[in-house]
């Protein structure tokens, strides 16, 4: 067990350093995936945005949320993704849109939020968003409120959950227009997280083996 300050210490120390970047977000890239989607022409039309990795610590079991999108007209429904969204032009900076993006979809407010620091900027290609992951920590237990309009359910993923090498698995999924492609995901509280949420994990993954 790891106390929540000597986590903050160290998971701040590790985001401060060379992260794995590319190299382990391709881990969880679909097969059918190219990996041209990592080279500045690929990305540079896209749109900004952020999402928000966000720890706290509840009943002394490290833990961080991960939303259920809800059934809509859209590339991103049904699947699992962590809060965020787009740049809005009234946000300063992408650390901003991740705070506030968590603050409408599930409730926690901006100001109990400490921002630690970055993993590496993905870009996401079925809806050309270039995401920036923040990562932040609450002090206290956060009592989650779920915007019905952009989330179905939250789910308490633990961390000692995502460092089981067990969870990696492989299936075929259905996206847009039908087409079946095979993709890794992680089986995370019987949920299947795969895509661009997945490879954000996996670098998740790489930073987290380093102390806990």
């Amino acid at each position: 067990m790891i106390l929540l300050k000597d986590f903050e210490v160290q998971i701040s120390q590790a985001l401060s350093r060379e992260l794995p970047g590319q190299q382990a977000q391709m881990k969880m890239m679909p097969s059918s995936s190219s990996n041209s989607r990592f080279s500045l022409d690929a990305r540079k039309n896209a749109k900004p945005g952020a999402v928000m990795v966000l720890f706290y610590q509840e009943n002394f079991e490290l833990k961080f949320p991960l939303i259920l999108r809800p059934d809509y007209d859209g590339v991103h429904a049904r699947q699992i993704s962590l809060p965020g969204g787009k740049m809005d032009p009234t946000d300063d900076s992408l650390i901003q849109t991740a705070l506030r993006e968590t603050e409408e979809e599930i409730g926690v407010r901006q100001d109990r939020i400490k921002v630690l620091g970055f993993l590496t900027e993905l870009y996401i290609v079925a809806s050309n968003f270039n995401v920036l992951p923040v990562v932040g920590i609450l002090e206290d237990q956060p009592s989650f409120v779920p915007d019905s309009y952009e989330v179905d359910r939250i789910i308490k993923a633990k961390v000692s959950s995502l460092l089981n090498e067990s969870i990696r698995k492989e299936k075929s999924m259905k996206i847009m227009q039908g087409i079946t492609i095979k993709a890794p995901y992680y089986a995370i509280e019987n949920q299947v997280v795969w895509g661009a949420t997945s490879m954000i994990l996996a670098e998740l993954r790489e930073v987290l083996k380093g102390f806990v």
